[in-house]
């Protein structure tokens, strides 16, 4: 009896949980580690991996003088976080918008840019565009900036938002189209995942 539960048990551990489907994007199985990144959030503050756990986090690369996507993403960011709030439900991610224009995105833009959307955001850049480029590249997100004729540029950047959970991991990236419902839904697949 006793080798028949050890055969059943090692059977069970070997298969491995299915796979969650998601509506906007790919759950990762294992999670993956973040890299080491060290930048400045809109209050000046140091923020790096550490800063992300402990709750769940939606991270989110934008830059405050993108015309359309970036506000549109962080406008349904915005209504989840409310929607959230008034369910009251049990797990609220923080949303983290990381610049990838650190010449025009200092903290003190962010400060008055992210706050539109939800006070309680948290906007992040750094100190130079090569350092928000290093860490962008880690994640896998191109940054392109084209020079116009004029003097200024634009930035061209995936629109991908990375889930990440209380341990500080990688656990799914989302790449769209996004909608208030199918990130509800898609959140709380990945949080009774995990649970």
């Amino acid at each position: 009896m006793a080798g028949l539960a050890g055969v059943a048990a090692a059977l069970i551990w070997r298969h491995a949980a299915p796979p969650v489907e998601l509506a906007t994007g790919t759950y990762l199985s294992p999670q993956r580690a973040l890299p080491d990144f060290s930048l400045i959030d809109q209050h000046g503050r140091t923020f790096g991996p550490a800063n992300l756990r402990g709750s769940w986090s939606l991270m989110f690369f934008g830059y405050t003088n993108c015309p359309d996507f970036c506000p549109t993403t962080l406008t349904t960011l915005a209504a989840l976080e409310k929607r959230l709030r008034s369910s009251a439900a049990p797990v609220r991610p923080k949303v983290v918008f990381m610049s990838v224009d650190a010449k025009r995105d200092t903290p003190e833009q962010l400060a008055k840019y992210v706050p539109y959307f939800d006070p309680e955001f948290i906007g992040i850049t750094a100190a130079d565009q090569p350092a928000i480029e290093a860490v962008a590249a880690k994640l896998g997100v191109g940054v392109i900036i084209t020079p116009k004729p004029d003097g200024s540029y634009t930035v061209d950047h995936s629109g991908a938002i990375f889930v990440i959970d209380p341990d500080g991991k990688l656990t799914a990236i989302l790449s769209g189209p996004f909608t208030v419902d199918s990130l509800q839904k898609d959140f709380l697949r990945i949080v009774a995942a995990r649970t």
